[in-house]
């Protein structure tokens, strides 16, 4: 009676690779979409500003374009570097091996903590 073992590159672990790498281009295209909505927003602003004829106060210094511009960036690179990670995964699966990796995941979570950061230093003084 012979045993039947897993294959390691079987087709259940490339549809697992490709839906990784689905995950993380849709949470680049999020940040992505979430940088855009800061940018516009601030456009907004200054077009009300403009419109009114008067200088909306405010103890904010107008750094919601740049955070809005590093979010888009960062959406960017995050799709990029997920592409890297599953041409890199997908060919551990063709030779048998499977070595994981923590580094996309810590790069994103150090990347969002970072834009958290500075939303919170930018809504703060406006509170």
């Amino acid at each position: 009676m012979e045993t039947v073992s897993k294959k390691v590159g079987g087709p259940a672990d490339h549809l697992a690779n490709e839906r990784t790498f689905l995950a993380w281009v849709r949470t680049g295209i999020a940040l992505m979409g979430f940088g855009f909505v800061i940018v516009k927003f601030a456009l907004f602003i200054r077009q009300i500003s403009s419109m009114l004829d008067k200088q909306i106060t405010s103890s904010g210094k107008g750094y919601s374009a740049i955070i809005g511009v590093i979010m888009v960036a960062l959406g960017a690179v995050m799709i990029i570097l997920s592409y890297i990670r599953y041409t890199k995964i997908e060919a551990q699966l063709n030779n048998n091996q499977y070595y994981p990796s923590r580094w996309l995941a810590a790069i994103v979570t150090i990347s969002l903590l970072i834009g958290a950061i500075l939303l919170i230093l930018y809504l703060v003084p406006n509170i």
